[in-house]
């Protein structure tokens, strides 16, 4: 399932607080974005105890129990976990990563709250989530039954708030830097094929193995950062990150390039930050530049009167790396106002693929 639709996390711990409590919510979202530490977080803002059982390992008799003979009749047990005397959230993840069986098991106990002759405590709360189709997991169709009986809701990445947890949560100021700069890095589609890719989770990952090996005050070796970034997140932003790490001397470079104080690094040696100083310029003008020309406050209007000179600076250093800065891809393109000063200013510059 893929809705039209995607909330951040706290727009979803919003839909938590007021429809959880009634109807039985189902959470879809990327591997690793975040959606088991949401949970608990609602869980603990209603002061509940969160019981999680992982769909792709149950069983059916994981949650309607196994039968006991009482007298001339026999009756089933459910689960020491599920049959508590004290309210609680019960979090089913991975819930469409189950067989059809235990799903079938599920639907008493998601539409009743109820497992055989054991119903949960009044105040009880039943949250599922699962990854999408595309996601490339473990993933099986749910009946339409199931899916019928629940609330649905899909969640998306969002750096500032990320960004907020992570500063809060102490994760490695490199990873937080980089994010802050780079905050389009922070979750990357699931790739086809097996290898480590971008997710809060990832980053958070990267971040714990940084901080187990003393990264900061004492430098790393670069191959042992490289086994670090690669073993967590996307190739590309992998390479991204090492380049980041290598002008930690230098925080402000992009700031101070723009302004004018620095120039664009044009040492052959340091290709790869000169690289990763265009694409963060890129995605500055991305969020900075507004659609619509009319619409550009005082700062808008210098990035976009410095830009072109910069870009002009950028391509007598390396002319592939600028035309990287004005291309098109499949999903974010510069407004076409700025294109159209790109054409007129530095016509061979913007004659690029995709143009």
């Amino acid at each position: 399932m893929n809705l039209a639709y995607s909330v951040t996390q706290n727009e979803l711990l919003d839909v938590l607080l007021n429809v959880a409590p009634t109807r039985p919510v189902f959470i879809w979202g990327a591997p690793g974005i975040g959606k088991s530490a949401l949970v608990e977080k609602f869980s603990m803002e209603v002061g509940l105890p969160c019981v999680s059982l992982l769909g792709s390992q149950l069983a059916p008799e994981d949650i309607i129990g196994i039968p006991q003979i009482r007298g001339e009749t026999s009756e089933f047990l459910p689960p020491k976990m599920i049959a508590r005397k004290e309210p609680y959230v019960l979090f089913l993840d991975e819930l469409n990563a189950c067989s059809q069986e235990v799903q079938k098991a599920f639907y008493s106990l998601i539409h009743e709250r109820r497992v055989g002759e054991y119903h949960l405590p009044a105040g009880s709360i039943v949250i599922g989530a699962g990854n999408r189709s595309q996601d490339g997991a473990i993933v099986k169709t749910m009946s339409s039954a199931l899916i019928n009986r629940m609330f649905h809701v899909q969640m998306k990445a969002d750096p500032s708030q990320w960004l907020a947890w992570a500063y809060e949560n102490h994760l490695h100021p490199w990873v937080t830097d980089y994010i802050s700069q780079r905050p389009d890095h922070l979750f990357s589609e699931p790739p086809k094929n097996e290898e480590p890719y971008s997710t809060p989770r990832s980053w958070h990952m990267l971040s714990d193995a940084l901080t187990e090996y003393g990264a900061g005050e004492s430098e790393l070796s670069e191959n042992t950062l490289r086994v670090l970034a690669f073993g967590c997140i996307s190739a590309k932003h992998a390479g991204m990150f090492l380049a980041f790490t290598k002008q930690l001397g230098n925080k402000h470079l992009l700031a101070d390039i723009i302004k004018g104080d620095a120039k664009w690094p044009s040492r052959p040696e340091d290709r790869d930050v000169l690289y990763f100083a265009a694409q963060s310029f890129r995605a500055r003008l991305l969020h900075d530049l507004p659609e619509n020309k009319q619409n550009m406050n005082r700062d808008a209007q210098y990035l976009a009167h410095r830009a072109k000179a910069l870009i002009k600076e950028l391509s007598q250093i390396n002319y592939e790396i600028a035309q990287m800065v004005v291309s098109a891809d499949e999903s974010e393109v510069l407004p076409d106002w700025f294109m159209v000063e790109i054409v007129r200013d530095l016509p061979r510059l913007a004659s690029i693929k995709g143009s």
